[in-house]
């Protein structure tokens, strides 16, 4: 039987023709989640950021230096356990009430609360009473102060009338909102990192951005908000619902 001779093939010096890489894109693609990501690296955020709003009457005696000085100690205490996770905000301080805006984490927010509930149970009369919260805004893509400021209040603005009482409770919640919104506004663009803030000159620097006394003492005898001790109960206890595919007729029976 005659073999077959085997020929090699001949090594093509040039290089092969490769239609599909014509067909490649010659810069990177991305999309949307890379963009997202993105922003995230920018801002340094290791974690989601919240805003929460509360108001809270305190007693005509109290120290105003005490109740910043509570704060920045459970600041400091949270801390040690939330690595990286700082506290941005404003605390102003009225003759009566106080208005405290705080961003950080869920975890940070969350244990505010739990150390303000502990001595709001335990002590008569704690810095502050009646403490209400009025909105959480959750994962808000940048905070508005770049750290955590206290402002107090020193001179009562007067009113000639109550504008509570011709208001309604939407209205009022409306004005509150979009006050110290703007008011966040005003810091962001003014104020400047490491610095104290306005000090206790606030209300000579802006005072059409301040809300007045009056409204923040109505929000703290409005049943419509949760107290901390409430709102950490209704975040612990799960929702269970029935849904309709859930449900089957006749109960099955065992054989």
């Amino acid at each position: 039987m005659a073999l077959v001779p085997v020929h090699r093939a001949r090594k093509n010096s040039k290089k092969s023709y490769r239609p599909e890489s014509f067909l490649m894109p010659q810069v990177p693609r991305s999309n949307y989640l890379h963009l997202q990501e993105e922003k995230q690296r920018l801002h340094l955020k290791k974690f989601l950021i919240h805003r929460m709003f509360l108001v809270a009457k305190i007693p005509a005696h109290t120290e105003k230096k005490d109740i910043s000085d509570y704060y920045e100690q459970v600041f400091q205490s949270i801390l040690k356990h939330h690595l990286g996770e700082n506290v941005t905000g404003l605390l102003l301080i009225y003759p009566t009430s106080i208005l405290h805006i705080l961003e950080s984490s869920n975890g940070t927010l969350f244990q505010i609360l739990l150390d303000y509930i502990a001595h709001d149970q335990s002590e008569d009369e704690f810095l502050m009473q009646g403490m209400k919260i009025i909105v959480v805004s959750h994962n808000i893509p940048a905070r508005l102060f770049l750290q955590w400021y206290v402002s107090v209040i020193k001179v009562p603005v007067m009113y000639l009338d109550d504008v509570t009482q011709s208001l309604s409770l939407d209205e009022v919640i409306s004005e509150f909102l979009t006050q110290t919104h703007k008011l966040g506004l005003h810091f962001l663009k003014t104020v400047k990192v490491g610095t104290k803030g306005p000090g206790d000159n606030l209300h000579q620097l802006v005072p059409e951005l301040l809300l007045s006394e009056q409204i923040i003492k109505y929000l703290c005898k409005t049943e419509e908000f949760l107290d901390p001790a409430a709102f950490i109960e209704k975040y612990n206890n799960p929702l269970h619902i029935t849904l309709d595919s859930e449900v089957v007729w006749p109960a099955p029976t065992r054989f």
